[in-house]
């Protein structure tokens, strides 16, 4: 029997590894021979780089950037293994839990910090980046991360630019002149899960900007420097951003990659399960067990069980799936491929007591186990090589 196990981390809990290695000790304590194989997930967002760099057998690395208010902080990002491409998840520098409830405000907040990783990586040799985008404090339109690579704005006047959200209209001109000179020759690759336009009734500031401390005033504000700079861009490089899906994304960051380093947006869960090679892997599993820490209508929008789970069922693979909690709609992940699914809490346990890693990892391990006793028990036809 082959079992593929990839499963998203278990957020506030559990890393992919974590969760996979529990549920293969839970699966070999029923079948001892069984060929169990144990991906690292994600879809993204949080636990992306942990998960590609663990897949990689690449390295973390820290250092001291501007979150998102530019305080310095320590941040991370990751190299893989080949030593080229490097992960990094913009929350980690300019991302809302970096700043208090209090501070939110995307007039004042940069992306800064998210351009001191890419700058640091650049350095370190790399030239492929997978980044991830979600989960920002900001609505620079990547203008904060642009100066961190060089970049410089001017008003009418030529007088210089911080980029931030409230300078957003007055820049006339964009100065790339003293850029990193190895910038031309990397390749980005963003992992972007929305399709909001640049600006407008759909696009960064309308949607995202009161979760991060923007007044209607100030959505009004941002949306128009959002409109000035696509002008900008477009003047510049000759590309419009403007209804360029997923563009709105982390405050404009999106089209900035696109509109200016060249980059190519596509959904999280695709890009990590091409880098993992997830597909050539699990097309000759028995099973594939996949899950996260929530389990809920969210998930069935193309979250991470859903990715493994349409990919299994291009083989016809069963596919379960495990989670911390099942949440409102979860009945849908079945019409996107998942069989069945279980919650990992057996017992009536705290909040705390269930996210304690320990404990996470029993139930993990228990509830795999649990479940192929009744696959031994019923002894499903059709599965190849079963023995004890």
């Amino acid at each position: 029997m082959k079992v593929v196990v990839a499963i998203d981390s278990f957020k506030g809990s559990l890393e992919s590894g974590e969760i996979g290695l529990s549920a293969k000790k839970g699966i070999l304590n029923v079948y001892p021979k069984a060929e169990v194989v144990v991906i690292n997930m994600a879809d993204g967002g949080e636990g992306t780089v942990n998960a590609l760099v663990s897949e990689s057998h690449g390295k973390l690395v820290n250092l001291i950037v501007h979150n998102p208010l530019c305080k310095q902080i320590e941040s991370f990002y990751g190299i893989m293994g080949d030593s080229n491409t490097a992960v990094i998840e913009m929350a980690a520098a300019s991302g809302l839990p970096l700043i208090k409830e209090s501070e939110r405000n995307p007039m004042l907040t940069s992306t800064y910090g998210t351009g001191e990783l890419i700058k640091d990586a650049i350095e370190k040799g790399c030239r492929e980046f997978i980044v991830g985008i979600g989960g920002s404090a900001t609505n620079d339109a990547g203008t904060g991360m642009l100066q961190a690579l060089g970049y410089s704005f001017f008003d009418s006047s030529n007088n210089p630019i911080d980029g931030c959200g409230k300078n957003l209209y007055r820049i006339s001109y964009i100065d790339d002149s003293n850029v990193n000179p190895y910038l031309k020759d990397c390749k980005f690759t963003v992992a972007c899960d929305v399709d909001n336009p640049f600006y407008g009734i759909n696009g960064a500031a309308f949607v995202y900007g009161k979760q991060k401390g923007a007044t209607d005033e100030m959505i009004r504000e941002l949306d128009n420097g959002m409109r000035s700079f696509a002008k900008v861009i477009d003047d510049k490089y000759n590309v419009d951003v403007s209804n360029f899906p997923g563009a709105g994304a982390a405050g404009g960051l999106g089209g900035c990659f696109y509109g200016i380093l060249g980059a190519e947006l596509r959904p999280g869960i695709e890009i990590i399960i091409e880098t993992v090679q997830l597909e050539k892997i699990l097309r000759d599993a028995d099973f594939v067990i996949t899950g996260e820490g929530r389990l809920d209508e969210q998930t069935a929008m193309g979250k991470t069980p859903v990715g493994v789970a349409k990919l299994a069922k291009k083989y016809n693979i069963p596919v379960i799936a495990i989670c911390g909690s099942v949440g409102d709609g979860s009945n849908m992940v079945h019409e996107a491929g998942i069989d069945t699914f279980f919650s990992i809490i057996n017992r009536p346990v705290s909040l705390q007591s269930a996210m304690d890693r320990d404990n996470a990892m029993y139930f993990a391990e228990n509830t795999a186990e649990q479940i192929f006793r009744l696959i031994k028990a019923i002894g499903c036809r059709g599965i190849k090589n079963v023995s004890a």
